[in-house]
């Protein structure tokens, strides 16, 4: 891709997000969505490939019905209420409509079925944008109209994304797909607490946003995409390979790693909220993703012999990037001593 293009779209991508954020009118919001889809879709299609073709088609198709039902949710409550403003959505049938449209374009359950395929047809960079960047606009509306959404609705979407997550992962061999699995899982930990407790959401997303990087970082490093390809990356870069380990086991959830601080803290939440059932539900469906975490940090441990023989040059990666990985991978494993602070504050 042209670099006067790839800086064009990264621009527009952090105008776009940078817009809905910060906005509070319900068109100035839409169209920083607007903007966010049609800057994505030239990375993701920049291969040329029919995969990558038809996963930016899947794309911009799911973006933008999901889009136009966010539109037609904010007319809605400005019909019936006068209202243009975010936090003042109050019509039932608006916010149901709303709830619906940020769980597409999140990918919740069970309107997951794009976002795999996306995954799988994009580049490892373009993917990490997909999983962590591009969620972050429709999790900043659900905060913000949070105090107005069904909670039962997502309790119920939230459970059944973690246990689709987990179970839909149990037998993919893409490293890809599995991610994509991973990010609907985590996905069910934010929406079962965003309407008692918003900010363990934004909590759970950054942590989520710092190990995925550090993961998809360290995949692109060693050029790695199926679980076949990592079981041989242990004998050519040990360091990078015991990083992506630790990495893997933080998403998994695993104490004392970082992973494990938005799970205990929502499920302390969930217990003060008297949902019992719900927080044991979600942590027993948890361990379903918990499988194919552990079989991919122990892909990245084993040692088979590479199918090159030129295995010991295989990773050229410059000093920036390594330095960067290192630096995720210490912030996203080593964070939970400072548990008991965020506890209390929240």
């Amino acid at each position: 891709m042209n670099p006067q293009a790839k800086l064009i779209f990264t621009i527009s991508l952090l105008l776009g997000t940078t817009i809905t954020i910060s906005s509070n009118h319900w068109i100035m919001a839409w169209a920083g969505l607007e903007i966010n889809t049609l800057a994505i879709l030239p990375m993701i299609s920049k291969s040329h490939h029919p995969r990558a073709i038809e996963a930016a088609t899947k794309y911009f198709l799911t973006q933008a019905t999901a889009s136009a039902l966010v539109l037609f949710s904010s007319m809605t409550n400005a019909w019936y209420t006068g209202q243009w403003d975010i936090t003042q959505l109050t019509h039932p049938t608006s916010c149901l409509i709303l709830t619906s449209a940020i769980a597409m374009k999140l990918g919740l359950v069970p309107f997951h079925f794009w976002f795999p395929e996306v995954l799988q047809g994009s580049p490892l960079i373009t993917g990490l944008l997909l999983s962590t960047m591009m969620k972050f606009p429709p999790i900043t509306l659900l905060f913000m109209t949070s105090p107005s959404l069904n909670s039962n609705l997502l309790t119920c979407m939230a459970l059944l994304s973690t246990a689709l997550g987990g179970w839909m992962g149990l037998n993919q061999t893409q490293i890809r797909k599995i991610l994509a699995f991973s990010s609907i899982s985590h996905l069910g930990w934010m929406a079962i607490i965003i309407t008692y407790n918003p900010k363990l959401t934004l909590l759970n997303f950054y942590l989520y946003a710092l190990m995925t990087a550090t993961v998809f970082l360290a995949l692109n490093s060693i050029k790695v995409s199926k679980l076949s390809t990592l079981m041989t990356t242990w004998t050519k870069i040990p360091p990078l390979s015991a990083t992506l380990l630790l990495a893997l086991l933080s998403l998994a959830g695993l104490p004392p790693l970082t992973g494990f601080l938005p799970k205990w803290l929502i499920i302390q939440e969930l217990t003060k909220q008297n949902m019992a059932a719900a927080a044991t539900t979600i942590s027993l469906l948890s361990l379903l993703s918990l499988f194919f975490y552990l079989r991919l940090a122990y892909c990245a441990t084993i040692t088979l012999p590479p199918h090159t023989t030129n295995h010991t040059k295989q990773w050229h990666t410059n000093k920036p990037i390594s330095t960067l990985i290192a630096i995720l991978t210490t912030t996203s494993t080593m964070l939970l001593p400072i548990s008991p602070l965020l506890s209390s504050i929240m």
